[in-house]
């Protein structure tokens, strides 16, 4: 059975791709590395893109931590004394302009000393303007790569990330979905997992280079400035109150400058702000609901 070092050593080779591949995207900014040592196991390489020509602020994160299993987390999953070891990729990227959508991805593994093991995982989009084709465009690409390991994924954690990148508080999606997924095991079926976790990082480039590239020199003025930072304010209020992701970084002592990359450059919060009726924007939140079929729509 492939071992916890293998699955390591994809994950970085996947940091390093999807760093290239972004700067060559980005044509201006280059990433920033900083390596880091968690004190009790592991560590980390946190890489962050700033003031570029698409990318406004971004992160591309790979650890690999180990040690005792904090007891919060033997408590919230049943387990008794033992040891963990748990290593991921997680991207944030804030586009400079606002036609341009938020984009985050995460994969991760995650084992036990008693040979309990796990992946996860996701990719979503956070437009600050919905536009349809682009949705469609996302969760097609997204099906493709579901249909290549399993008929049902797609349908399934499309399902999942509704239900996940939802805002109780609002009553809002974060976005249009994509799709997430989480405590995937098999017995026998490491590999098979692994190359599916493997093949949604390697789609991450290609998806959003698609998107970004037909809108990242649109023209914008204040207004849709003041818009995109209302919606990293509702992302903002997404990943610090809910994202598990989040919580596990801080209850597992991990590096908090990277725990806290995702969160945008600026941000703002108006107060009971309401967009006109005829505005673009208005036509946004309408859509900011579960179960849409992006694809048909």
């Amino acid at each position: 059975m492939i071992s916890k070092e293998s699955i390591t050593n994809e994950f970085k080779a996947l940091q390093d791709a999807i760093c290239q591949g972004l700067e060559l995207e980005d044509g201006v900014s280059k990433f920033q590395q900083d390596s880091w040592i968690r004190p009790e196991g592991g560590g980390g390489r946190s890489r962050v893109i700033e003031n570029g020509a698409l990318i406004e602020k971004g992160g591309v994160n790979f650890s690999a931590v180990f040690g005792d299993t904090p007891e919060n987390i033997k408590k919230s999953f049943g387990y008794d004394d033992s040891e963990f070891y748990a290593t991921g990729v997680s991207i944030v990227l804030h586009p400079k302009n606002p036609f341009v959508p938020i984009i985050h991805m995460n994969i991760r593994y995650f084992e036990m000393n008693d040979n309990t093991w796990w992946f996860g995982g996701g990719i979503d989009l956070t437009p600050h303007y919905i536009d349809m084709e682009d949705a469609a465009f996302f969760h097609k690409s997204l099906k493709d790569v579901c249909d290549r390991h399993h008929p049902t994924y797609y349908s399934i954690y499309k399902k999942w990330a509704d239900d996940y990148f939802f805002i109780q508080h609002r009553n809002e999606t974060r976005g249009v979905g994509g799709i997430f997924f989480d405590r995937l095991t098999q017995k026998d079926k490491k590999e098979k997992l692994l190359a599916f976790v493997i093949d949604v990082g390697k789609s991450f480039v290609p998806i959003y280079s698609e998107i970004s590239r037909k809108k990242k020199e649109k023209e914008f003025g204040d207004a849709e400035r003041d818009w995109q930072l209302i919606r990293r304010g509702r992302y903002a209020e997404f990943n610090l109150a809910i994202d598990r992701g989040t919580k596990f970084g801080l209850e597992t002592n991990g590096r908090i400058e990277s725990i806290l990359m995702s969160l945008p450059p600026l941000a703002s919060w108006k107060y009971n702000y309401i967009p006109d009726e005829k505005s673009a924007e208005y036509d946004t939140i309408q859509w900011l609901k579960k179960d849409v079929d992006w694809i048909n729509k």
